[in-house]
């Protein structure tokens, strides 16, 4: 990743059009960089996980900003990130990698459930929630996460009571794990392993996210 820190750095000191433009070269580099280690962590993610996403290419988000609507207007973004999406209706969840300068992390889980989603998950943590507490709680969740992520409401959601006992989870808008790393992480020739290793960690919580998604309140399969 060496090609890509020394960029990020440098666009981090020159952001804006006319130095990007000139060293399109030094760009072009740390995309080519990154394009290959995405190749190589999609190749992991498969051997444990059905992804969907057809290459490295194509999981890379752009590099440039929008800043339509943005207070900042500087254009290029000063990281790298992606993401991964598996396969099938019976997949639940997504994944997401991150590198930059100011830190590297993996992310994954439900960024932006739909409204339907999110009253069904709502629906089956307030009839039973131990599933999902049973995860969050164990020793392996813990060292390679610490804790759920997400947006949540300061109060109830509509048409839950403000002192339901689940009502911890209840308020959650979003259901994220996060991981972070070094940068003598990043630069370990075998991160793409590390990355995918640290997404299979995650399993646990996305199958347990998947079955609530997947089955009625009856646990009768709904794909």
């Amino acid at each position: 990743m060496q090609q890509t820190f020394d960029f990020l750095k440098e666009l981090s000191k020159n952001n804006n059009r006319e130095w990007f433009h000139s060293n399109k070269p030094k760009y072009h580099a740390s995309h080519e960089e990154m394009i290959d280690f995405a190749d190589r962590l999609l190749g992991e993610m498969n051997r444990h996980d059905v992804i969907e996403t057809p290459s490295g290419k194509k999981s890379l988000n752009r590099i440039y900003r929008d800043i339509r609507f943005k207070k900042d207007k500087t254009p290029y973004k000063t990281h790298w990130g992606g993401g991964l999406y598996r396969a099938g209706a019976e997949r639940r969840g997504s994944y997401y990698y991150h590198i930059g300068l100011n830190g590297s992390f993996v992310m994954g889980g439900f960024f932006g459930p739909n409204p339907q989603d999110l009253l069904h998950i709502r629906n089956q943590l307030a009839q039973y929630s131990d599933p999902l507490r049973e995860v969050l709680e164990s020793k392996a969740f813990k060292e390679n996460f610490g804790e759920l992520l997400g947006t949540q409401l300061k109060t109830a959601p509509r048409g839950f009571e403000k002192d339901h006992p689940e009502i911890d989870l209840l308020r959650y808008k979003q259901f994220m794990v996060r991981k972070d790393f070094s940068i003598a992480e990043v630069m370990d020739k075998n991160f793409h392993k590390t990355v995918s290793d640290s997404f299979r960690s995650m399993r646990p919580f996305l199958d347990c996210m998947t079955d609530m998604l997947t089955t009625d309140l009856n646990g009768i399969s709904l794909v």
